[in-house]
């Protein structure tokens, strides 16, 4: 998959633009391929193609035709499941593991969902009186947004593609999706599936560039898309919204995040270590919701650090196709200097280093890619650098708290509020100080446990809009209020 050229996917057909970039193995900085790069042209192509496909075969399918498709679809990355987990692999350097067990299962997992949700949604129906006593009937229909511009993140390159893409074509839009230039392998297989499966030209189009001067700008500041769904960092997020402003054209962004954590002195140990030390290390802290800001009650605060230190130590650092293997590199060279940046900013800083800070020595190709330690730093200020902004790596800061009140407050001292975990056997503790978090999402007792019905997506910084479940449904549909005078 990696080795041939990656191209651009316009009305049904594989296309190639301007000129091509390179696919860059994070685990050894090597070309393991080339990217064919969308210039202004074809973005306006895929555009338009994707205008003529509403009004043509998809506009005029039943909801259960497109979720008939939408589940071959799903059949369809399961078909050629090694392939995606290969070329996840390929592209992230995340574990065999990892790619095998949540990101492919869950790409495919998302198309089956939101069919199977959008056979069943409903619509308000009001009888409504009038001053002749006969009445009036007001019922909502759903009508898809149109064209929806797709850009999806790096970190899970298939997972939140797809999270995106089932409920707005289960919702009868039309897409041009763009996956991150450092991922575009699995989001091209998808392609090859949709066409494989037979959804109609122009209905899934597929454009690989950059951000500014590239397909991104070029897509998100079209006049013809009729919103935006992205994934990514907060700055990009606010360059497409001045961006998106002029047309006024619904966005939904999941933005950055600082997230927390909160370990009560009577929490389980063992599960709020465990907890922590995932929520901080997975996916080597890509992922928006990893926890970079640890705050552990003073009572236990020796006794966490301690044993968190061990964990990250105890983490396998290898190759990703290694079975045991519990974290790789980071996704490229240019974001390994970035977290690479903050770890000097933390000693110049005056933190102290409990574990890491540095890059693993392998004595193979593994040197030249892109990877860095497991860290874990204490006592810096709130008010440091290292602790306010987003790093996105294997790296957190715990500091100690004295009471709730104080935990509370840490915690929300940020300009971020995505997640939140806290750890306590109090269950009305637990109750009381999650309903305290500035956070979309809070969890307690434990991290990451998703149930795909439910809310996505945070507050202040860190985005605009929610997803999942009907939640998305509802983004991707907009009501429209029909009146009849009985």
């Amino acid at each position: 998959m990696t080795a041939k050229l990656l191209k651009n996917y316009i009305a049904g057909e594989f296309v190639s633009g301007c000129r091509e970039f390179r696919n860059i193995s994070p685990v050894s900085g090597k070309t393991i391929g080339h990217v064919s790069e969308a210039d202004q042209q074809l973005v306006d192509q895929a555009v338009s193609a994707a205008k003529k496909a509403l009004k043509g075969p998809w506009g005029n399918m039943s909801v259960q035709q497109r979720a008939e498709l939408l589940y071959k679809v799903a059949d369809g990355i399961e078909a050629r499941f090694d392939e995606f987990v290969a070329a996840e692999m390929a592209d992230t350097g995340k574990s065999l593991q990892q790619a095998s067990t949540i990101d492919i299962p869950r790409g495919a997992a998302n198309f089956r969902v939101f069919a199977d949700m959008v056979k069943t949604a409903s619509s308000e129906c009001f009888h409504t009186d009038t001053a002749d006593g006969k009445g009036a009937l007001n019922y909502s229909l759903p009508r898809p947004l149109g064209v929806v511009a797709v850009i999806a993140p790096w970190n899970l390159p298939l997972l939140l593609l797809t999270w995106k893409l089932a409920p707005a074509l289960a919702a009868g839009n039309c897409i041009v999706a763009k996956p991150s230039e450092e991922t575009p392998s699995t989001a091209t297989l998808l392609a090859e599936v949709m066409h494989d499966v037979g959804i109609p030209p122009g209905v899934f189009n597929l454009v690989h560039g950059y951000g500014p001067n590239s397909a991104g700008e070029f897509l998100t500041g079209h006049q013809q898309i009729d919103a935006i769904t992205f994934t990514g960092e907060s700055r990009t997020g606010s360059a497409i919204m001045r961006s998106a402003a002029e047309h006024v054209k619904p966005l939904s962004f999941e933005l950055g995040g600082k997230n927390a954590a909160i370990i009560f002195d009577d929490a389980d140990l063992d599960e709020a270590v465990a907890g922590t030390a995932r929520s901080v290390f997975t996916n080597g802290g890509q992922v928006c919701l990893c926890t970079e800001r640890v705050y552990v009650h003073r009572a236990i605060f020796d006794t966490f650090v301690k044993r968190l230190k061990a964990e990250a130590e105890r983490l396998k650092i290898s190759w990703p196709t290694d079975p045991d293997t519990d974290m790789g590199p980071l996704i490229s060279n240019e974001h390994k200097n970035k977290v690479l940046s903050y770890y000097r900013l933390a000693r110049e800083e005056g933190a102290t280093f409990v574990t890491g800070g540095d890059v693993p020595r392998f004595d193979d190709e593994r040197d030249q890619g892109a990877w860095v330690e497991p860290t874990i730093i204490t006592g810096l200020p709130e008010s440091s650098r290292c602790i306010k902004e987003e790093i996105f790596g294997p790296i957190c800061h715990i500091t100690p708290f004295d009471t709730e009140e104080q935990a509370i407050s840490l915690a929300n001292d940020s300009r971020y509020g995505l997640a939140a975990a806290i750890w306590t056997r109090d269950i009305s503790r637990g109750h009381r100080v999650a309903k305290e978090m500035d956070a979309g999402m809070v969890w307690v007792n434990t991290w990451y446990l998703r149930d795909l019905r439910t809310p996505f997506g945070g507050v202040k910084m860190s985005g605009i809009g929610r997803e999942g479940g009907q939640h998305s449904l509802n983004f991707y549909a907009e009501p429209s209020n029909i009146c009849i005078k009985l």
